[in-house]
This record gives structure tokens, sequence and C-alpha cells, in this order.
């Protein structure tokens, strides 16, 4: 089936293939991807993209010894393949498998571990530092996306690097996409690099008269002239006045191109931006014609390709009632940071362009953007996962919270995601957002409910988080038509305990009370509505009325839903039981929700035993 990577044993065995067979090996890689993405799920059009780039890598440098970061981390296939992991992909991003971003304790080809965006060249320019503190003399390389260049902690570090002219190779992949299609200055300035014809035909014809002349004097002048249209045709030299050598752009599937560059740049003492055009998804049509879609997919048919599901979403659900609630109100804006379509926020970007802002991938500035947006009177909506918006923390508290500005997050994969793992898994948002003050954080039960959350969020006019999971519901729920001021919802009447669940745990809770009941045991089903604030005044009429209180959530218990109803207790004066069931203090790695759910203690058998011990023993008493 594959013509040489099975005969591919060690990274190093790429060293010796010839041009010929390089290309063929190539093919043989996308082939696999293919063929193993598709039943696994993964990260497909950026991984098919990068094919030719990561064995050009290969064929220059030896990663036994030099080093190498890859931003976000989702290309890294290509690169696992060829580090000794190729037969494990059957695994890859399953309970127990390989993770599918770069993990150190998974291998020691990994040298940094990645998920999220604009962390590479940070990361790479620390290890460069330390080499040179060391006195040693290996390589090292940064692989980031024209994408994740948008993020403000890129720029920060290409400031640093530029200033202090430590030698290192970054290489920019650009493929004019993240995950949508690139938006921004720096996304515009590269597009022009390479669609700029007249100087890449210069470039061209420079590059053959150096190559022909020996004269140190002419190769100056004409270096001088060429500096100069390439000054008058970029505009900006942006990456040269940081200080940093840029080489580029070259053709990113082209090896003996790429051989013969990176041979080159891998003997100068410098910090250098080598600049290669990718095609996101090259080699498999549907990937070529639709790259958005295949960014990240669940397995699906290598013909048919594929076949989105008819079942509601909750972000299919946030983005029609965005449509709708904007249609009579003019003042509502929607933000996301590079993520319109994950988010749900396509159709509105048609629907009401002049109304959209896409800010790449850069959460900070997007909050604070958001916040400036508010003090005007507009209504805005950042609709971002989970897991990326506490990459904004301190905007969320100082620019938005402080200042009581109506902002609207719309947090998108809230609890546990699984495959793509402890970068992604959104665990943490009710924990980080129950500390800041002035904000209302809520949680729906069913998609559903994201009209009457929303309308709320509206009317309030204070800062407010909506948190609901990937997917759609995981029980039959009649949906909440309107909500009350801080006030739960009780969704079944019981008498023996108060089992309090937040969000799509709700789901979880009609499930456990159908066991419970078999064991003559009748919880009273409570949807926490309203996070934070609590709801105090029911919680005061469960402890009067000696309710042993269960919560329930898909979060962190350190700080979170749980822990904040204990400490309402508590300043009750009363000692009433408490079970919290949540994500005890680590980080949860791959698998599918369901298995992960087993792991962590979760899932709906034990949570039943979890709770028949606690009503049994009176000493049992977990929070």
């Amino acid at each position: 089936m594959y013509k040489i990577l099975n005969n591919i044993k060690d990274s190093n065995d790429i060293k010796k293939l010839t041009l010929e067979d390089l290309n063929i090996l190539s093919e043989d890689i996308r082939l696999f991807l293919l063929e193993h993405i598709s039943k696994t799920g993964g990260h497909l059009s950026s991984n098919l993209g990068i094919v030719e780039l990561t064995l050009s890598l290969f064929k220059t440098f030896d990663f036994n010894h030099d080093k190498i970061v890859f931003d976000v981390g989702h290309q890294c296939y290509p690169y696992k393949i060829l580090t000794g992991r190729k037969d494990e992909f059957s695994c890859l991003r399953q309970y127990g498998g390989i993770s599918g971003f770069p993990k150190r304790q998974e291998s020691p080809y990994d040298f940094f571990d990645t998920g999220h965006s604009s962390t590479s060249i940070s990361a790479a320019l620390g290890m460069a530092r330390a080499r040179d503190l060391k006195g040693e003399k290996h390589q090292v390389i940064a692989v980031i996306g024209d994408g994740a260049l948008t993020g403000g902690e890129a720029f920060e570090a290409l400031n640093d690097l530029g200033f202090h002219k430590t030698k290192m190779l970054i290489i920019l992949n650009d493929n004019g996409m993240a995950i949508s299609k690139n938006v921004g200055g720096m996304s515009n300035y590269l597009t022009h690099i390479r669609l700029n014809p007249k100087y890449n035909q210069l470039r061209k014809k420079i590059k053959g008269k150096l190559n022909k002349r020996e004269s140190n004097v002419f190769t100056k002048a004409v270096r001088k002239v060429r500096d100069s249209f390439k000054e008058l045709f970029l505009n900006s030299l942006f990456f040269d006045d940081l200080g940093l050598r840029y080489i580029g752009p070259i053709d990113g599937h082209d090896l003996k191109e790429l051989n013969r560059v990176m041979k080159q740049v891998s003997v100068l003492d410098e910090p250098v931006v080598l600049h290669v055009i990718t095609e996101k998804g090259k080699g498999y049509k549907l990937a070529e014609e639709h790259p958005n879609e295949y960014h990240g997919v669940s397995k699906f048919d290598l013909i048919a390709g594929v076949q989105k599901s008819n079942k509601l979403t909750y972000s299919d659900a946030f983005g029609e009632v965005l449509i709708k609630l904007a249609q009579h109100d003019k003042k509502i804006v929607a933000i996301t940071a590079a993520m319109a379509g994950g988010t749900g926020l396509e159709s509105f970007s048609n629907q009401y362009p002049d109304r959209f802002f896409d800010v790449g991938i850069a959460e900070q500035h997007a909050v604070t953007f958001a916040a400036g947006l508010a003090s005007t009177h507009l209504k805005p909506v950042f609709a971002v996962y989970s897991t990326f918006l506490q990459r904004a923390i301190d905007q969320i508290i100082h620019d938005v919270c402080m200042q009581e500005l109506p902002v609207v997050f719309a947090i998108d994969r809230a609890g546990l995601v699984g495959n793509d793992g402890e970068t992604h898994q959104g665990v943490f948002d009710i924990s980080y957002l129950s500390m800041i003050p002035n904000i209302t954080v809520l949680a729906p039960k069913c998609p559903e409910e994201m009209e009457s959350f929303l309308t709320y969020a509206f009317f309030l006019s204070k800062p407010v988080a909506i948190r609901y999971p990937r997917g759609g519901a995981n029980y039959p729920f009649k949906p909440l038509k309107e909500l009350r001021m801080n006030k739960w919802e009780i969704l079944e009447n019981g008498e023996d305990i108060a089992l309090i669940a937040v969000g799509n745990m709700c789901g979880v809770a009609m499930q456990v009370k159908e066991k419970l009941e078999l064991l003559k045991i009748k919880p009273m089903i409570i949807q926490a509505t309203f996070v934070k604030p609590l709801d105090i005044k029911m919680l005061k009429q469960l402890c009067g009325k000696n309710y042993r209180i269960v919560t329930l959530e898909d979060g962190s218990l350190i700080g979170g839903f749980g822990s904040e109803v204990l400490r309402a207790v508590n300043s009750f004066g009363i000692s009433s039981p408490i079970l919290s069931i949540g994500y005890e203090d680590h980080f949860v790695h791959h698998g599918n929700v369901e298995q992960l759910y087993q792991e962590e203690q979760v899932e709906v058998d034990q949570i039943v035993k979890k709770i028949e011990r606690f009503i049994h023993d009176e000493n049992y008493q977990r929070s």
C-alpha cells in the first residue's frame, strides 16, 4: 500500500532519501493521514498541508539534538508519524492513545506541550536562550501559522527576539487560514507578499543574477537594488524592521526549493523568519475546497465526506437566536476570535456584516474591544470557547467587570469536550468567573433555552456569561421560557435529597433520579439556572427543611459551583451535609466524553453509588 513509509524506521532515514523518494513519501503520508483520521477523527486540513514542510525539516535538521515547537500543535501528525508513533495512529485522540497535540510525556521528540495559539515563538526563544547560556550548539525552530501570528503573545516574542538577536528559526507556515479564514492587518500584509507578482518576478530574476556573478561589488549592488524594490513593493519591511532576517515566500509543497532554502537558513547565525506558503487540505479535494469544514473532524467516509448532523446544537441555537434578537435590536453586535463557524456566528456574519467583528486569534483584545463597544451603549456578545476565554481573565476583571460594562460572554464548549484533551477541556470557567465581582453566570440545560437566556442577558445590562457544552441536549427537557432574577428551577420534586445540577448535568441528574427511585430514594432535581449569584433563598429553604444537598457540575471542584454552595451554606450557620460532584484537582486527558465521565467518577451509576453512600453514611461528606 505504502511505497516508502513502512521503510522509515528512524527519522534520520529521511536524510538518505532522494528528492523523488521524498515526493513519493509525501503521498504515502497523505494517504496514511486520510485513512486513519477518517476512522478516528482529528485535525485533517492542517496536517495535509504541512507534509512537505515536515519532510524538509527532517531532511535538514536532526531532532535527536535540535528542538522544534509547533504552534497550537494541531499540525504535528506528520511529525508524530516520522518519530516512531505511526503504529499508534489507530488510537489517535482515543482514550489511552496518543494525543492530537505535542506532549512531552508522550515522546522525547515532543519538546513543548502546545494546544493554544501564539505560544511557539516565546517557548522556542526560551529554549534558544537556555542553549546559549549552556554553551550548546543545537538549532531551535518554531513553526507558527499565519493565523497564530495574529495573537498578541507572538508579537511580544518577536519584539524580544528581534531586539536581542537570538539565533533561532521561525517558520511561518502561511495557508491563509486559522480555523476560519484569517483576518486583520497581519493577514493582509502576508497576502500582499504572497500575491505581489512584481516582487516575486523580481526575486527570481535577482536570484539568477546572484547565482551567475561572483563579484562582491556586483553582488552588493544587486542586493541593494533588491532591497529597494522589496521595500517599494511591500510597503513595510515588518520583520526586517523588527531585527529579524526575512526570507521568502517560498512554495511549501516544492521539496527541492524547501530543502535548498532550509539548508541555507540552517547555517545563519541570527534570528530568521522563513515564510512558507502551503495549501490547507492539500491532496484531498474536499478538504482543499472546504478547509474550514475539514479542520477538525469526527469519523467520516472518505468518499462521501463529512456529514453534518441534523441535531440542534447549542452553538446553532445561539447563532439562530442572536440573529432573531438582532433583527429587533440594532445595538446587538457579535465578536469572534477567529471562530465564527465553531461558535455558530457564520450566519450572523453573513446577515449583519457591519455588526460582526472577527478580531483574529486575540482573545485579550476581543474582551477589551467588547468593553469599548459596551461603553458606547452597544450590546456586544463575545462568542468563545471556554478554554480560550481563560486567556483573557485579566481583561474580564479589569476592563469589563470592574466597570460593570454590559458584555455578554457566550461560552461554548464548556465542560468536557473529549478527544482534544487537556488544553481544550472547558472545566475552569465556573471557577475563574465565580471569583470575579459584578458578573452573572448562567447555564441552560438544553439548546432551546438559548433565547430566554440571551434575552435575559441583554435585559440585565451588566456583564453576563452563558456557559454551554459542545453538541446538543443529553435529555428531552421542556425549555424554560423566562428567567426570574437569581432563581433556580425545580425540575422534579422529592424529599430525600436536593440534587442541584449545572447546565447539561441536569440531563445526567435526571438519569440519576431514575436509578435512585429504584432504590426508594426520591431526589428533588434543581436546575442551577444561575451559577452566580446563587439562589440564596432556595438554599436557605433546603437547609431549613434538612435536605441533604448534592451539587453536580461539569467543571473543576476547586472554586466551582459546589464550592460556592458550601461557602454560602456555611455563612448561614447551618451544618447541612453537602456532597459536591465534579472534577478533581488534575487536568483531564483525552478520550470520548463517556469514557472520561467514567474516569472522573461522574458517570450515572457512579453518582448513584456516591449519593447512596452519602445518604446512609452519617460520616460521609465530600465537598
